[in-house]
């Protein structure tokens, strides 16, 4: 039912990137080196003020590096660490509607909705009133929109940072299962400063004094 978000996997590649603010000495990302040319479920990791939501920045065209490249090949959606700052409409299905990106007639829309919904693990929430969500619902419902919009890469900036334990284990498992999805596998970049969170990724990188380590598995990664 999901259609299909791009006709290629999306590919992300940083060159030499470095980055700082106006009126700052330091570069707040350093030769910043990587790629992502694949589906996954990929973490970059990193204390607070690291620079974290400077490289999403960055990757979205938000921001330009003051020095080398940066190729974005992909339809990109965002997930914010707050929903409230993102979630505009009154219930589920109106903030649905508002995000996708094709015309479709009624029954189109109620079984794209209804299909949406139940990949984030929200069935029956189309009616839902946006005041009566949780945190962690919230954010579910704003990766459905990212996915009635057919975006293949999604953008994660700290989504569990606010919700309680359940709650983030609920939004962790719902973008690992989207990325494992053998016919139509989502990319997925999501930053964090909980270390306990990288289990669930494909690949982990750390962001420390501006510069990017390496991809490494989970199990290998050490906390420097």
């Amino acid at each position: 039912m999901r259609d299909s978000r791009e006709n290629e996997i999306p590919h992300i590649h940083f060159k030499d990137v470095s980055f700082s603010y106006p009126g700052k000495k330091d570069n707040l990302i350093y030769k910043c080196n990587f790629s992502i040319k694949k589906a996954g479920f990929w973490m970059v990791v990193g204390k607070n003020g690291s620079g974290k939501s400077t490289l999403l920045k960055l990757i979205n065209g938000i921001i330009k590096p003051n020095n080398g490249i940066v190729s974005c090949k992909a339809n990109i959606g965002m997930v914010f660490q707050d929903p409230d700052h993102q979630i505009l409409m009154p219930n589920c299905r109106s903030e649905l509607l508002i995000n996708m990106n094709k015309n479709f007639n009624n029954f189109e829309i109620t079984k794209k909705i209804g299909y949406v919904l139940d990949q984030v693990g929200l069935t029956g929430f189309e009616k839902r009133p946006i005041h009566t969500l949780s945190g962690g619902q919230k954010q579910r419902l704003t990766i459905a929109c990212a996915l009635i919009s057919n975006r293949n890469f999604i953008l994660l900036d700290e989504p569990t940072a606010l919700l309680d334990q359940n709650s983030q284990l609920k939004v962790l498992k719902t973008i690992k299962n989207l990325t494992t999805d053998n016919d139509n596998p989502l990319s997925a970049l999501w930053i964090t400063h909980r270390y306990e969170e990288l289990i669930y990724a494909d690949a982990v990188a750390e962001l420390k004094n501006g510069i990017l380590s390496n991809w490494q598995e989970p199990s290998n990664f050490k906390n420097n």
